[in-house]
């Protein structure tokens, strides 16, 4: 069985991730009423916020060599990372006070050096795919392993599209800002080769001008 799935974004008005600062407060505000058991993330948008949002990587310590005591109430953190972009990285997400831990996905040909790293710092790990994380298996192994029976992502525009090409996405919620990047937007929906069938479930003005707008996804 499969959990429901929201894919949450901020964008611009010409549907732009990038080239402008969102309001992360309201961003995350969102995504936490939902009250998700997982947070599937993406490898490369996990580093690229740290390189972002971050205050840089620190040095690991003792204590990030153990698996963290958090709320049950919190999600887990769930990574596919099947080439160990996240290697030297992952203590720094641990960290964060809203994930309850980080759980990594990876796949049979992800580097042997990757998971003695794993290991050595008590993260859970599961292999799904030969090659690639398989996203479907993934969301059936979360239901069954975790009891998620919601998972969101607010990722990048590769994981949430991939998800999206593979029907496994049931919401859509963007918080639109009320400006447009131009010729430098990096587009939500810019590698997507299909054109899913959504219906308008919710819209609500919010502050400065944002837009909240939450669609369903037809299957």
């Amino acid at each position: 069985m499969l959990p429901k799935v929201i894919v949450h974004n901020s964008l611009s008005l010409d549907g732009s991730l990038t080239g402008f600062e969102p309001n992360m407060g309201l961003h995350y505000q969102i995504a936490g009423s939902y009250r998700p058991a997982v947070h599937l993330i993406g490898s490369e948008t996990a580093k690229i916020g740290l390189e972002l949002f971050g205050d840089g990587i620190v040095h690991e310590q003792v204590s990030d060599f153990v698996k963290q005591k958090r709320e049950k109430s919190l999600p887990f953190w769930v990574i596919p990372d099947t080439k160990g972009k996240l290697k030297g990285k992952l203590h720094a997400l641990r960290r964060f006070e809203f994930c309850r831990d980080v759980i990594m996905l990876v796949s049979e040909a992800t580097p042997r050096e990757y998971i003695d790293y794993l290991k050595e710092r008590q993260y859970d790990y599961f292999v799904i795919g030969k090659e690639q994380v398989d996203l479907r298996q993934a969301l059936e192994f979360a239901y069954v392993r975790f009891g998620a029976e919601r998972v969101l992502t607010d990722t990048g525009r590769v994981l949430s599209n991939l998800l999206m090409e593979q029907g496994l996405v049931d919401e859509l919620s963007l918080l639109i800002h009320p400006l447009v990047v131009g010729e430098k937007s990096y587009n939500m929906f810019g590698n997507m080769t299909q054109n899913p069938k959504l219906v308008l479930r919710r819209y609500e003005k919010l502050e400065k001008g944002l837009m909240w707008l939450v669609y369903r996804v037809a299957k």
